[in-house]
């Protein structure tokens, strides 16, 4: 083989009659005459001989799955929101065209990928195999041959997911089929399917008082509001509702749901998976605790994500109790948080007819004084701050929800209150049948203190200096007097909460306790993992009045925990003694190098140490300042600002609109202007400033005129006429 090779290489070579090669119009002859003294010619023609291939363009596959993308999921799903925040009211009949987007299955398929696998799969990289898998799945549900909770018979499996299911053993099937498993992944992915159909349309309905589970709200958000709206309130009532987050009756759900979607094969797969038995194994009686034997390092497997870092899973820890429960009913996944809200937006919705029908405005009153109540007079850039009034006061209500908890403020007697209460209980027992009574919804004073997601609400009365411009120009100080309402972090939550993680003990004169966890890790990466917990209680005190006093304890408590761990790992019997030679910020190494070595300055500029990060905010100092950032009264989120000025500016009446008030107040829009510029540059050679023929013109007519028509150039002759009038003058003066 390889001497017929080489004999045919060297005919190719000595050959000067031309290479053959086949074109689209039959045989042609490349490099005739060739020179056989220049071989890299030759070369270059037995090279493009060797590698030419005729070109074959594959015709498309017509069972490929990827041709039923025609557009991208996320322009999809843009499109549903815009469509929905544009109409939202109208009664939805027709979403299974959505649930036959093949592009929505893929964006969902990538989306659970991601939460499973622990990295986001690109559409590129997703094999054909998975897209007729999931193709078989998106028909599967339309034909409604789904079922929710399979355990055995799947249409797609997860792609960490290696198991031969057909090759188990009865034992194990047994245990597959009665213990408690996650969710399926197929049921991951229909359920983030119908999440991105339902969102759109329930979020332009929502409530604006409702904060949990949505995107663009979150506890800072409802701490924010209760500062800006709830200045000024006498009585607050409190309201626990977490039952209905643990689970409603089906025909409930599916009432609520159907107000706005009408959609036969959307509701059912809703009510099918609310009905589908959870299939869940008993709970074994505790075993008595034996000595734990020395266990290895268990070791991830590749596609295995990993778990939370101990930094965040010790602050998932300090969740609030209006934050703690997240719903999950029955099949529904991700769908059960919206349900909820669906459910609970008819109190949200109730609450607010409540809210009009109670807000009486008084004359006297310096605020709120205006008969929609939405004008509210004051200091903007203190809107905090409430003048105290005369006898005769507002009556005004407010209201937030987040998750399963409610609070009201009131300002007016407390027999209002007590008869609101009344209407509440009724109220709730009907719609969700949900029994409350007095204890469940206590009406409490300002004065006491209001809990509520681990900060107190209480009322400073301060006396500021209020200077206001009086008729004549005068400028009048004078002291005033009024109510600010502080958000204060509860010491003792944080103490109980630290307490709960076992980072101290005692309640009155708590000892911090070490950390034995992190044990077996380095100096280095224990302090880092402490600082990414301090960093992050910073930031969930942002805005508490006392943010410096709570996260200096904080610190302190991390602190005491980490040198009792130091002295135990060490052997340095006490907690001074760790400081002394750690320093206040445990950044000095506590490990001694064995023999004569440099220092630990001199390893660390020769990379031969780990740099140890000492504990951030030791010293109050070192804490941020407050964040009392004004908030706006009708504070709407970024993405939904977005919305509504690009349906604004897509309407054709907007456009409209802004045309007919630029005519009628003359105004020139950029486009205009750079065109005029453009046009009388072409006519006249010369660039002229248009804007100063705007302002020299008389009336409209005479505007467009001098710069349509090219009458600028009077006024450039004129312009000329005078530097010259100017040069002679400048010309006699110098003589």
């Amino acid at each position: 083989m390889h001497r017929r090779l080489a004999i045919f290489t060297h005919k190719i070579f000595i050959n000067t009659n031309s290479i053959p090669t086949t074109t689209a119009t039959g045989t042609t002859f490349l490099y005739t005459q060739s020179n056989r003294l220049n071989p890299r010619t030759n070369g270059l023609a037995f090279f493009r001989l060797l590698s030419f291939t005729p070109v074959h363009r594959r015709a498309p596959d017509p069972d490929d799955p990827s041709n039923l993308m025609k557009e991208d999921g996320v322009s999809v799903c843009s499109q549903m929101w815009i469509e929905n925040f544009r109409e939202p009211d109208r009664i939805l009949s027709n979403l299974t065209a959505y649930l036959r987007r093949f592009e929505l299955w893929v964006l969902a398929y990538q989306k659970v990928c991601a939460d499973d696998m622990g990295a986001y799969m690109p559409r590129s990289a997703i094999q054909r195999s998975a897209l007729e898998d999931l193709l078989a799945l998106k028909n599967a549900v339309l034909d409604n041959r789904f079922k929710w909770g399979a355990r055995l018979d799947f249409f797609i499996k997860s792609p960490k997911d290696k198991t031969e299911y057909q090759s188990l053993s009865k034992r194990k099937i047994k245990a597959i089929l009665t213990t408690t498993q996650p969710a399926a992944f197929q049921d991951k992915i229909v359920q983030e399917v119908l999440f991105m159909i339902l969102e759109p349309i329930y979020e332009a309905r929502f409530s604006q008082k409702s904060f949990a589970f949505r995107p663009g709200r979150n506890a800072h958000t409802v701490l924010k509001v209760i500062r800006r709206n709830f200045a000024g309130y006498l009585w607050y009532m409190r309201g626990d509702l977490s039952t209905v987050l643990d689970g409603m009756k089906v025909g409930l759900v599916i009432s609520a749901l159907m107000r706005d979607v009408r959609d036969k094969k959307v509701i059912d797969l809703i009510k099918t998976a609310l009905t589908t038995p959870v299939i869940t194994s008993r709970v074994e009686e505790p075993k008595k605790k034996t000595k734990r034997k020395y266990q290895k390092k268990r070791v991830l497997a590749e596609d295995e994500p990993k778990p939370d870092p101990y930094w965040l899973d010790t602050f998932f820890g300090f969740a609030p109790e209006e934050a703690e429960k997240v719903p999950s009913w029955g099949h529904c996944g991700i769908l059960s948080p919206l349900l909820a809200n669906i459910c609970l937006d008819e109190l949200d919705r109730w609450m607010e007819g409540k809210i009009k029908e109670f807000y009486r405005p008084s004359k006297s009153d310096v605020i709120w004084n205006s008969p929609e109540g939405e004008a509210e007079q004051g200091n903007t850039s203190w809107p905090e701050f409430v003048p105290t009034s005369g006898p005769d006061k507002t009556r005004k209500m407010d209201y937030v929800r987040h998750g399963g908890h409610i609070l009201i403020g009131m300002r007016g007697p407390r027999a209002d209150a007590a008869t609101l209460r009344k209407q509440l209980i009724e109220f709730v027992d009907q719609k969700y049948m949900l029994k409350l009574d007095n204890e469940n919804l206590p009406i409490e004073h300002i004065t006491k203190g209001i809990m509520f997601l681990d900060h107190v609400l209480c009322r400073r009365v301060v006396y500021p200096t209020l200077r206001y411009t009086a008729t004549g120009g005068k400028i009048i100080s004078e002291k005033g007097v009024g109510t600010l309402l502080s958000v204060t972090a509860s010491l003792k939550q944080c103490i109980k909460q630290f307490r709960k993680l076992n980072f101290l003990k005692g309640d009155r004169d708590p000892d911090p306790q070490p950390c034995f966890r992190m044990f077996h890790a380095t100096q280095a990466h224990t302090n880092a993992q402490m600082n990414k917990f301090l960093s992050t209680m910073v930031e969930w005190y942002r805005y508490a009045d006392n943010r410096k006093k709570i996260v200096n304890f904080c610190s302190y408590i991390i602190r005491g925990s980490l040198a009792k761990l130091y002295a135990a790992k060490y052997k340095l019997r006490s907690r001074a003694k760790v400081y002394k030679i750690g320093s206040r910020n445990l950044s000095r190494p506590l490990k001694e190098k064995k023999g004569s070595s440099p220092d630990y300055h001199n390893l660390l500029r020769m990379g031969l140490a780990e740099s140890i990060d000492g504990l951030q905010y030791t010293r109050m100092s070192h804490v941020p300042e407050t964040d009392y950032t004004p908030f706006p009264s009708n504070w709407i989120p970024d993405h939904e600002k977005a919305l509504l000025e690009y349906i604004r500016l897509d309407d054709p009446k907007t456009l409209e609109d802004q045309r007919f008030t630029m005519r009628e107040q003359g105004l020139v829009s950029p486009q205009d202007y750079i065109s005029m510029l453009v046009w009388n540059y072409k006519r006249n050679a010369i660039s002229m400033d248009q804007l100063s023929l705007i302002k020299s013109a008389g009336n409209k007519a005479e505007r467009e005129q001098r710069l349509l028509l090219g009458s600028d150039r009077d006024s450039y002759d004129q312009r000329s006429k005078e530097e010259e009038e100017h040069e002679e003058e400048f010309d006699v003066a110098e003589i």
